[in-house]
């Protein structure tokens, strides 16, 4: 991690007074690692295995699994302390935090903390990372990143699953494409207002949509490198829906060929939704949902790269 996690107060850098691009204040870079909190971790590894990942090490201290495929990381949180409270209704796995990848965490977190972001006090054990996080939707968290190049957070605080390739490759391209997050009713102005203050995130226009669950708000966040950009899709309840409750609800994964990533996917045994209204096409697919909450979209969209 950086620095201040790491070094004594006498020795450690001064913070970054600021950031040199206005359209992205916090240096954000893309999405390092989305986590769950589950406590049937088996369950949910067997259908993050039938997406296409696979599992690569395990947390030196914790009940945590690290999945993994091409550039796509996602945390299996099952640690009793951590999950308790974490969960949704019927221990349903949750989508309990992301990890955005920044320029300086410590700089990040201050720069958001100072703009009306809440704290999430860290208590890291020893031989662990204290990452740096904020609350966000629900009961999640957004942890700032800075190390994830050559040297990873993963190296410090994850022990390789031994004979097992630590970076499988992706099927048919599978890439980071965006989070759909539910709001309550009538709370796109807050929402759209925080992630573009604290993130510099802007709004699409709406003749602008992807995939085939076109509803809610879409904003596109900065990157340092094009490629990393991410979408945030913000969905309020339908008229006399219950279900208000705010949370992350499900990833989107970018594929630039859906219907042969499906094929691939459906091989591995994952089953899509086929209905009149919602079925797959070359826009976009979606699973059906596995443990009561579990659900993938996919999105046609061209692989990342630094000239995207």
């Amino acid at each position: 991690m950086n620095d201040l996690l790491l070094k004594t107060t006498p020795n450690r850098e001064p913070l970054q007074a600021s950031f040199s691009d206005a359209a992205n204040p916090i240096g954000l870079d893309g999405i390092e690692f989305v986590e769950y909190a589950t406590d049937k971790p088996q369950a949910l590894g067997q259908v993050l295995e039938m997406m296409g990942f696979r599992p690569v090490a395990r947390h030196r201290s914790r009940e945590v699994l690290l999945y993994r495929q091409g550039e796509l990381n996602v945390v299996v949180n099952a640690h009793p302390s951590e999950t308790t409270g974490a969960l949704m209704s019927n221990s349903q796995p949750t989508l309990s935090a992301i990890a955005l990848r920044v320029r300086d965490a410590r700089a990040a977190h201050q720069y958001v903390v100072e703009r009306g972001a809440w704290e999430v006090p860290t208590h890291a054990e020893v031989m662990e990372l204290n990452i740096p996080a904020i609350h966000g939707a629900g009961g999640s968290r957004v942890y700032f990143v800075d190390r994830y190049k050559e040297f990873s957070i993963y190296h410090v605080d994850f022990v390789p699953i031994p004979t097992v390739d630590q970076h499988p490759p992706a099927v048919e391209g599978i890439h980071f494409f965006g989070i759909v997050q539910y709001i309550g009713a009538g709370r796109s102005y807050d929402w759209t207002e925080f992630y573009s203050e604290l993130f510099g995130t802007q709004l699409i226009p709406d003749e602008e949509r992807f995939g085939i669950m076109p509803k809610g708000q879409l904003l596109r966040s900065p990157a340092l490198q094009p490629g990393n950009r991410f979408m945030l899709q913000l969905i309020e309840p339908e008229v006399n829906v219950h279900d208000t409750q705010e949370r992350l609800q499900r990833i989107g994964l970018g594929v630039p060929d859906v219907l042969a990533a499906v094929k691939a996917l459906r091989a591995l045994g994952m089953e899509f939704i086929e209905t009149p209204a919602t079925h797959t096409g070359q826009r976009g697919a979606i699973t059906r949902t596995y443990l009561g909450s579990v659900v993938f979209e996919l999105v046609q969209s061209e692989l990342p790269s630094a000239g995207a």
